[in-house]
């Protein structure tokens, strides 16, 4: 029996059972587990295969959209591509409402590892402290001891071998438990991933329902209306047409350069989204958002390069910090020269409580920054100057920045932390102050889109 060449206290360790405990949770393999209840195959099959069907239907109400908007005026047009539009938002809204199923069968099995690893986790750790408390026991027994104590030397190395192995074994457990962390930490991450693909889901499935309810509407009243009844119909095709003419003339402000007609801005915007994939509605937004925030903060003119002091058009207040002298100045004399632009006459930014000002044009971008962006400005537009208090070229500069940022997948999360990301350079979940300004964002992009783009559009 291997017991009699060991230590008594050695011995004991074995007879209890911890260290058998022990090869069990290391020397078992991790996938063991690891292993979790997967999702039902014919359950993910099912769902897959009807979203297939359903993105089918859609791309064939894709065409028949497009040509019925090719077709001329009338009213039984108008009530097809009502119709044919509320199908297709019934059918996103199913589509939505299977992705949400599907997302939250992921997050069942996401959250079953998370919890199956943190068990292995903190039994990893039992093991772990008992083997240390083991080891620092059996660390006091010197080979003085050993020998005066009667026991040969062949027991003695005997011993040592087995000592060794444990201590083996305490390195494997060590590196088992930080395989176990990080593990969990990637467990944990695809779950809240998950999560919030869950929320735009859901975020999007009511945008649909919106858009539902509207053309509905639409439909009834074009309904009521007969054949017999042409006048009507044109007065209805008038109102329309006027309603329409009215928002694209709408004056859309933009900070420190003025107002420009919505139409024009909306042309703008859907020029930067045919390059970038940002979203015409939320990229108006953001320069809705800074314009109201610069009538808060106020508009400054740099008077000192050398220390980057300035004042407020507004106020008269001096400034020491309009303008960093060691990273902006520069580049916005240089800017400022290439535009034929006064530089100390010339609007930017003041600075807000912390850090410094000299923000530029619509788009608020600092010198240095645009500096960066003006050569993809230029090659985008065709021109061969980029100029910040420019709307199409701040146009364009705020979509390829936000583009960068994440806000091409058009969820209401990557927007919104593009948002926050654009205003502070933070995440949303990093500051409360820019996760004010995305959440203002997307409150703003959402009535953009409902009571002015879809209006156009439907047009």
């Amino acid at each position: 029996m291997i017991h009699r060449f060991l230590r008594p206290s050695l011995c004991r360790f074995f007879r209890s059972g911890l260290f058998l405990g022990f090869l069990f949770v290391v020397g078992t393999p991790a996938l063991v587990f690891a292993q979790t209840a997967p999702t039902p195959q014919d359950k993910q099959a099912q769902l897959e295969s009807e979203l297939n069907d359903i993105n089918q239907e859609i791309s064939g109400l894709n065409n028949t959209i497009t040509t019925l908007k090719g077709q001329g005026q009338s009213l039984d047009r108008d009530i097809k591509l009502l119709s044919a539009n509320i199908d297709k938002a019934n059918l996103n809204i199913k589509a939505k409402n299977l992705e949400i199923s599907r997302l939250g069968t992921g997050i069942a099995e996401k959250s079953h590892t998370v919890r199956t690893l943190e068990e292995r986790l903190e039994n990893e750790r039992q093991s772990l402290a008992q083997l240390i408390r083991k080891t620092n026991e059996l660390d006091q027994v010197s080979l003085a001891e050993t020998v005066l104590s009667g026991s040969s030397l062949s027991d003695f190395f005997l011993d040592l071998d087995s000592f060794d192995a444990i201590r083996v074994g305490l390195k494997n457990s060590a590196d088992a438990l930080r395989s176990a962390k990080e593990e969990t930490e990637a467990a944990k991450e695809a779950l809240e991933e998950r999560q919030q693909a869950q929320q735009d889901a859901k975020v999007e499935l009511e945008r649909n329902k919106q858009s539902v309810v509207s053309n509905q509407a639409q439909k009834k009243t074009l309904l009521s209306i007969t054949n017999n009844k042409t006048k009507e119909y044109q007065t209805v095709l008038a109102d329309r047409k006027k309603k329409a003419a009215q928002i694209r003339a709408a004056l859309f402000a933009l900070r420190d350069t003025g107002e420009i007609p919505f139409g024009q801005a909306l042309d703008y915007a859907n020029v930067v989204s045919a390059s970038t994939g940002v979203r015409p509605a939320f990229l108006l937004a953001i320069f809705q958002q800074e314009t109201s925030f610069g009538k808060n903060v106020g508009t400054c003119l740099l008077k000192d390069k050398t220390t980057g002091a300035g004042v407020s058009i507004k106020s008269g207040k001096t400034f020491t910090n309009v303008m960093k002298p060691s990273r902006d100045v520069g580049p916005f004399l240089e800017i400022t020269s290439l535009l034929g632009r006064d530089p100390y006459n010339t609007r930017v930014s003041c600075p807000q409580e912390v850090g410094w000002g000299g923000a530029m044009g619509p788009a608020q971008f600092i010198p240095s920054t645009w500096v960066m962006f003006s050569k993809r400005i230029t090659n985008a537009l065709g021109t061969s100057v980029a100029d910040p208090w420019n709307a199409r070229d701040a146009f364009m500069a705020a979509g390829m920045y936000l583009k960068d940022l994440g806000a091409k997948s058009s969820s209401y999360s990557a927007e919104r932390d593009a948002a926050c990301r654009y205003f502070s350079g933070s995440k949303c979940s990093q500051s409360s102050w820019a996760a004010t300004y995305g959440s203002q964002v997307m409150s703003k992009a959402e009535t953009i889109q409902t009571t002015m783009i879809d209006p156009l559009q439907n047009t």
